[in-house]
């Protein structure tokens, strides 16, 4: 079993920057991929940003490329998305999952997680 916890959202303004933390416990996520996803009122989850079990390999939607950055640290269970340049449309409820297994990749799909965390909320003003 893991338990994910996110953290870091909050209400912010147009080009603000952001730090999403995905803490897990439970057991080590050292040898899992772990993704990040959104969903908008209304709107499917969808997927943000992934990283693989090592974080070497990273991937991301195209809505976020050169804004957002993916990041773990192993040693604190933690991963991490930093988003910088905030626009109003990257308002959603932001989830981190866990790909269970062993030396798992991201996928983009959300069924292919196994474990969710309960969500943090982004607001982005203009």
């Amino acid at each position: 079993q893991v338990q994910l916890v996110e953290s870091g959202g909050g209400l912010v303004q147009v080009g603000d920057s952001l730090r999403l933390s995905c803490a897990a416990s439970g057991r080590t996520i050292s040898n899992v991929a772990i993704g990040w996803f959104r969903q908008a009122p209304g709107t499917e989850r969808e997927f943000v940003a992934g990283i693989n079990w090592s974080g070497g390999n990273t991937g991301y939607a195209n809505f976020v490329k050169g804004r957002f950055t993916i990041s773990r640290d192993n040693a604190k269970n933690t991963v991490f998305l930093q988003m910088n340049s905030l626009k109003p449309e990257d308002t959603a409820v932001y989830y981190c999952a866990a790909r269970t297994g062993y030396l798992t990749e991201y996928a983009p799909r959300g069924w292919m997680y196994d474990y969710w965390g309960q969500g943090t909320q982004v607001t982005v003003s203009s």
